[in-house]
């Protein structure tokens, strides 16, 4: 029989706060992470404003040798991971941490030490770098860093698809618990994409709003990009009751698809078949959802296109849900952005609270079901939806139950 999972600890870094409690309290007041960039070269970008977590300094909470190793994605993702198992309240025993791994989503590698050497090598003409670039850069770095800092000896390893990494290996960890592979796991995902590099490479596709996140909103006119991380404690739910621990939510179910069509252009059919194997997994009715908690990235075609899944794959039911797209206030944070969101869905879930869809400023005939626009709502939610579509058409979908 397969095994119930439950979350048992959070932990966050996002541009609304450093912690659980600060991110969770910027989406309830529907704040607006977006600012103009601090970053080097700046003045050469067209797109200037991003999600940046300007509080989050390093050096405050890793000493030089540490920071020697560790690339701010690195850093975040080790700082989320420590607050999720310091709230879960977990001390394992060495036969336990045999049976707790941990599954990290990052779509790029450490960009803040690939641009910061580049620009050694190639602009100031430098010879040589620092010895530990190749484990500052690697993409399962974050993943090795938390194992290693928690004792974790299960199975650990990086997710990378794109948009949707973090909720494939969130999806990837629920289903390593609930097949009895695993007792406990970490997952989620962590970026730090707001380099000059990586910045000028996405203002290529003409996808970057240079004023504001607007989803779903007609006046809109493309993404913001942001930076962050989100860890979650994934534990067996008779596991996680016996010993009394505070339970978030349950991963009720996981679907994923691919829509094997363009590389860039979503697809309503993969998105839906997305939602609905969700659905299937978790034996839920699409009555039973009160919240999605939307990939709502603000360009043209993706709200347009993700909302007409989520009427495809909810059917009459979606009349009565609440969606929202929480990226108008944290940015589009890329392979940590599923996991953020997935932290929105389970505060809808234990709070009754429903976070905005901010900067909303006009109705979208194409976007029709209700965004919560500008302000977040009260409402009981039983059961949620978070959804990512990547690039690639790679989509993951996770479902929630209320416990």
């Amino acid at each position: 029989m397969a095994r119930r999972v439950a979350v048992t600890g959070l932990g966050l870094v996002s541009a609304l706060g450093l912690d659980r409690a600060a991110h969770f309290a910027g989406l309830r007041e529907g704040r607006n992470g977006v600012s103009e960039l601090q970053i080097t070269d700046v003045e050469r970008l067209s797109v200037r404003i991003g999600a940046q977590a300007r509080a989050y300094v390093g050096e405050d909470r890793f000493d030089r040798q540490e920071l020697a190793l560790l690339d701010r994605t690195t850093q975040m993702a080790l700082t989320a991971a420590a607050e999720a198992m310091a709230e879960a309240g977990l001390a394992l025993s060495e036969e336990e941490a045999l049976r707790a791994g941990v599954v990290m989503g990052t779509a790029l590698t450490g960009m803040e030490t690939i641009d910061g050497n580049y620009r050694a090598v190639f602009q100031e003409g430098k010879n040589r770098v620092h010895p530990f670039i190749v484990p500052r850069l690697m993409t399962s770095a974050g993943a090795s860093q938390i194992s290693m800092r928690h004792g974790l000896r299960g199975p650990s390893w990086t997710v990378t698809t794109a948009c949707s990494s973090s909720n494939h290996a969130i999806g990837q960890a629920f289903q390593l618990v609930r097949s009895g592979a695993a007792d406990v796991m970490l997952a989620g995902g962590a970026e730090a994409p707001l380099v000059f590099g990586v910045m000028k490479a996405w203002e290529g596709l003409r996808v970057m709003s240079k004023d504001a996140c607007r989803p779903f909103s007609r006046t809109r006119n493309g993404m913001v990009q942001g930076e962050g991380a989100a860890v979650l404690v994934l534990e067996e739910m008779e596991r996680a009751k016996a010993r009394g621990a505070h339970i978030w939510g349950e991963v009720a179910g996981f679907g994923m698809t691919a829509d094997a069509s363009d590389i860039v252009t979503p697809s309503q059919d993969g998105a839906a078949r997305a939602i609905r194997a969700a659905l299937s997994d978790a034996g839920m009715a699409p009555d039973e959802v009160g919240y999605v908690n939307a990939h709502g990235t603000a360009t043209a075609a993706n709200d347009r296109t993700e909302i007409a899944a989520i009427r495809e794959a909810l059917g009459p039911a979606a009349e009565r849900v609440s969606v929202s797209s929480t990226k108008s206030m944290h940015g589009h944070a890329i392979g940590a952005a599923g996991a953020l969101e997935a932290a929105a869905a389970l505060l809808a879930l234990s709070e009754g609270v429903i976070p905005p869809t901010i900067n909303h400023e006009e109705p979208d005939p194409d976007c029709d079901l209700d965004v919560t626009p500008n302000a977040a709502r009260e409402r009981a939610v039983g059961a949620a939806l978070s959804n990512s579509f990547a690039f690639g058409g790679l989509n993951a979908v996770l479902a929630f139950r209320k416990v």
